[in-house]
């Protein structure tokens, strides 16, 4: 990616007049894009740039494939510009794009486009190493919001993060964040007409609780004063 630079009226015009100014490297998955032959592209290019680390700010925190229409929307950009920005992004995490003219280096995480929409993955070969990171080198104990999140996801799973927030009454993306990251809960299914994720729990949590399946779950309908808030098919 081309690094962010301020030009004054003076370095403005000597770039317009450099012979060179036209062999600036691009990135390959821009190349249907018209390449800088001026300096009077900077503010474009500086444009483009800050749509790239807009985009990989929020990418770096949403837990679900975010659409193309979603990020163009929530950037206040044309979706021709989002997308083309995606793809830049790709490339860079993949080590195909350039700054400066130098190769960019393959990153541990990707962006990966699923289920409609763009989130930003762990690269296949680190699965190993970010799992045991999770599970041995970060053991501290869950909060009692990520408990409670977590015994919705067992008692009713698979079920989507809204559901799950109706059933608390509270916003858990953070909370759902966390127990991904602990290996405790799994994104199940994609809902094809929503886009929801659904979660289900992981055999790490049977581990965990010392059962062999879901059914030595003990009976959740005692614990209720009537048996209802969601739980109401429950054993």
């Amino acid at each position: 990616m081309t690094t962010d630079t301020s030009l004054t009226d003076d370095t403005m015009t000597d770039a317009a007049d450099a012979p060179d100014a036209a062999d600036a490297p691009n990135r390959a998955d821009l190349a249907d894009l018209a390449p800088a032959s001026s300096a009077s592209h900077a503010t474009d290019n500086d444009s483009a740039h800050d749509i790239e680390r807009r985009l990989e700010a929020i990418l770096m925190v949403a837990d679900e494939p975010q659409s193309l229409m979603h990020l163009a929307t929530a950037l206040n950009q044309p979706l021709k510009a989002v997308r083309t920005a995606i793809a830049s992004l790709v490339a860079d995490f993949d080590g195909r794009g350039m700054t400066d003219g130098v190769p960019t280096v393959r990153r541990g995480f990707e962006l990966r486009e699923v289920a409609g929409g763009w989130r930003v993955y762990v690269r296949p070969e680190y699965d190993t190493v970010v799992a045991d990171f999770v599970l041995t080198q970060n053991p501290s104990k869950l909060s009692q919001a990520a408990l409670e999140t977590l015994a919705v996801i067992a008692y009713k799973q698979p079920i989507s993060r809204g559901a799950v927030a109706s059933i608390r009454a509270v916003n858990v993306d953070s909370v759902v964040r966390t127990l991904l990251g602990r290996g405790l809960i799994t994104e199940a299914f994609t809902d094809s007409e929503t886009g929801a994720i659904n979660y289900a729990t992981t055999d790490l949590l049977l581990t965990q609780l010392g059962i062999n399946s879901l059914d030595e779950l003990p009976p959740i309908s005692p614990l209720l004063s009537d048996g209802a808030d969601g739980f109401e098919e429950m054993k």
